[in-house]
């Protein structure tokens, strides 16, 4: 009977790999965890030593290898990118080309790297021309970060498919990370480091090279803050700056420049020069005047852009009044004119640990970088030394037996052999004997082999001493160090541009210049249509209402007040004087804009001020005081606050100004009495104002009692002086009022 047949197992030939049972959990934290770390360490976040990012490293290299040199000519940026893409960083060209656009552009890096030639874009926010219209080559920055990279000095890998190499990290003789900055986001981390001067940075080094034991204080000495390429003003203050230092973690306040441009007859304008850094132009005209159509700038009357390739905004006044001062303050409050760039020193130390570094520790990072670099270098260099001496020795060894080495080399069927044997030659010194021109045995050749031997002997000997003594390292470092600073620190590129020392100016701006003011006069007629004219109009001013409509209140205000209505339910309502239908029409009716029904009506209408009071009191006479903000309600719903019995209503709300009350009944009975008499309350019936036997409440005033009592007669206002005739207690009968009192029974 035939075998049955076996199914192969998963992994075998036909099985496509091997079957695992896995945690979900598990397996998605192992590839994210995978994800984190490639973002981190190959994307994001730059190497200490020479401040760059993957890509911007593979950029400088593969210009390096094309030979774009700062005396080179020009090459395609097509063709840059094509490289990269290509041999070393397999990620989309748009990428490539942006982050090779940010390191020509003098607006985005303190020190280019690259030199551009065609569009690569302005402070406006304008996107550079396409790759294949723009051309670059190597700055001389780029080239101090390149040097002695061919002589062992860094350490190389293969590139992804391994057909290159690439260096793990640039030489970096240039002090890039702070110089020039660096942003970027990885997975839950991030760093921010602001660009600053390379020749405060060298000059900080050194003093760390000549005293290492200095603190951040010793270093703010040379290093005041960052230096950023658009300028600008610093207005941090120096115990932040410290802190921010020390720890790795802060930001800066950076301001725009401005100053004051006179003209005739006494008018001015602001004039911005420097804008922060990091703020598109365009973008931060486009807000000044989204904000002034919002009327969120009250005291600036226009904008102009009059920049060239410098920056000039003109910031005309509403007024010439208004203090040059308070009216930047408004709009660095308001506006991209001022902004914070925060310091998050968090980056790749030597052995690719992601961590936060303060000042003293980037600087010493880098330093120790540049040792690395020197005894590398010195090494390569002493072997070459070596190599080159050993040539030479052996070519001594020709002129000094010439003839005996022509015969072995014409009779000898192993020459190479022959001379080793002959003069104890090594297998090189043999070789390069064998390789030797004729006429390299003229005499005066042997002189310039001799000189040349004596200057790679001495050369060798200073060296030697050179790796031997780690003070004479540091020295030559420091060396190094200050030609550097004399190259990038000297000059107009070296000249700082961030103006620092600066403190916060004491200006006092009121909260409420934020926003524009604007009079207008809120109008309700008798039917209850709201609406609001500009200006504040007299009292003799004949309003137009629909037929058979008058007005009812007519009160000055301002677009930023809140205007309180009283209705006859006891309750208190709030509009904002903005949200009020303006224009010359009808308006709209105010029970659309807040919760009345059809039985009650507004009997007070009133412009909220901070610490008012008000008398409010019902038709049986009963009231109280209560406070103006105790009137405020947020809802349409309104706020109850005087409550009524069934069958009554609130017939008044007065200002309570002054000291004495007089109330006046339905029966014609006057009656004055103590302000203090009456309680204050939030809420609630209140107490007994008058009493009356039929009847109720007509109306009330609160008034001083050294300015007497006054009431409208007419046109004309009347006032009685001696109002002891109806003084008396809250609550009392009151007495007929003097003659000439209105018929209405009511006091205006």
């Amino acid at each position: 009977m035939a075998d049955p047949v076996k199914t192969p197992p998963a992994g075998g030939p036909s099985g496509g790999g091997e079957i695992r049972d896995t945690g979900l959990a598990d397996a998605l934290s192992e590839r994210y965890l995978a994800y984190a770390l490639s973002t981190i360490m190959s994307r994001s976040l730059p190497d200490v030593r020479d401040g760059l990012k993957p890509v911007h490293r593979r950029l400088l290299w593969a210009m390096h290898q094309l030979k774009l040199d700062p005396a080179a000519g020009f090459k395609k940026c097509a063709r840059v990118v094509g490289d990269v893409i290509g041999k070393y960083h397999p990620h989309g060209d748009v990428a490539v080309y942006d982050a090779l656009v940010r390191l020509a552009q003098d607006f985005a890096a303190r020190y280019p790297l690259v030199e551009g030639q065609g569009n690569f874009g302005n402070i406006d926010g304008d996107n550079p021309a396409a790759m294949r219209y723009t051309e670059a080559r190597l700055t001389a920055v780029a080239g101090a970060m390149l040097q002695a990279i061919d002589e062992d000095t860094v350490d190389f890998r293969a590139t992804y498919d391994g057909e290159e190499q690439e260096p793990v990290v640039l030489p970096a003789a240039f002090p890039n990370l702070l110089a020039n900055g660096a942003n970027g986001i990885a997975v839950g981390m991030a760093t921010s480091i602001p660009p600053h001067n390379a020749g405060e940075l060298c000059a900080a080094a050194l003093e760390l090279v000549r005293n290492p034991a200095a603190t951040t204080d010793d270093l703010l000495k040379h290093l005041p803050g960052p230096d950023f390429p658009t300028g600008g003003i610093l207005v941090e203050p120096p115990d932040a700056i410290r802190e921010a230092y020390e720890t790795g973690r802060g930001g800066f306040r950076l301001r725009a420049k401005w100053e004051v441009e006179k003209g005739k007859s006494g008018a001015w304008t602001v004039v911005v020069t420097e804008i922060p850094y990091q703020v598109a132009k365009s973008r931060l005209i486009e807000q000044i005047a989204q904000l002034m159509e919002e009327k969120r700038l009250p005291l600036l009357g226009d904008v102009r852009d009059e920049s060239t390739d410098v920056v000039r905004l003109v910031l005309e006044p509403k007024a010439r009044t208004v203090d040059p001062g308070v009216l930047m303050e408004t709009l660095f409050r308001a506006t991209g004119l001022e902004t914070r760039f925060s310091l998050n020193m968090n980056v790749l130390d030597a052995d690719r640990t992601p961590r936060v570094m303060s000042l003293r520790e980037v600087l010493r990072a880098w330093l120790d970088h540049r040792h690395v670099v020197l005894v590398r270098r010195t090494g390569h260099r002493l072997a070459a030394i070596a190599r080159r001496l050993e040539i030479l020795e052996g070519y001594l060894v020709v002129y000094l037996n010439l003839d005996e080495v022509i015969r072995i080399v014409r009779e000898e069927e192993k020459p190479r052999e022959a001379l080793m044997a002959a003069f104890s030659l090594t297998e090189v010194q043999a070789t390069a004997i064998l390789d030797m021109r004729l006429r390299s045995l003229r005499k005066l050749e042997e002189m310039e082999i001799r000189k040349e031997h004596r200057k790679l002997s001495t050369e060798q000997k200073s060296l030697q001493g050179l790796m031997k003594s780690e003070a004479k390292r540091w020295d030559a470092i420091a060396d190094e160090i200050e030609d550097t600073r004399k190259k990038f620190g000297d000059g107009p590129l070296g000249k700082r541009r961030t103006e620092t020392g600066r403190l916060l100016p004491a200006v006092l701006v009121d909260e409420a210049a934020f926003v524009e003011r604007e009079a207008i006069t809120v109008i309700l007629s008798e039917k209850g249509w709201i609406r609001a004219q500009r200006g504040h109009l007299p009292p003799e001013t004949e309003y137009r209402f629909k037929e058979g409509d008058t007005l009812h209140f007519a009160v000055h205000a301002e677009t930023t007040d809140r205007i309180v209505l009283f209705a006859t339910n006891g309750k208190a309502y709030t509009l904002k004087a903005d949200a009020i239908p303006r224009g010359r029409g009808d308006g709209q009716p105010v029970r659309l804009m807040v919760d009345l029904t059809n039985e009650d009506s507004i009997i007070a209408l009133h412009v909220h001020r901070e610490g008012g009071r008000f008398l409010v009191a019902a038709a049986d006479g009963k009231g109280f005081l209560v406070k103006g903000e105790d009137l405020l309600a947020e809802r349409r719903t309104g706020k109850q606050v005087l409550v009524v019995d069934p069958g009554k209503e609130a017939v008044l709300c007065t200002p309570a100004e002054g000291d004495m009350v007089a109330v006046v009944g339905e029966n014609r009975r006057l009656l004055v009495f103590p302000l203090d008499q009456v309680p204050e309350m939030a809420r609630g019936r209140g107490v007994q104002l008058q009493s009356y036997k039929d009847g109720g409440l007509s109306d009330a005033r609160v008034f001083w009692r050294r300015e007497g009592l006054s009431w409208w007669l007419g046109e004309k206002v009347r006032t009685e002086m001696d109002i002891q005739p109806w003084r008396g207690n809250r609550a009392g009968a009151g007495r007929l009022p003097p003659n000439g009192f209105p018929r209405s029974n009511r006091f205006a």
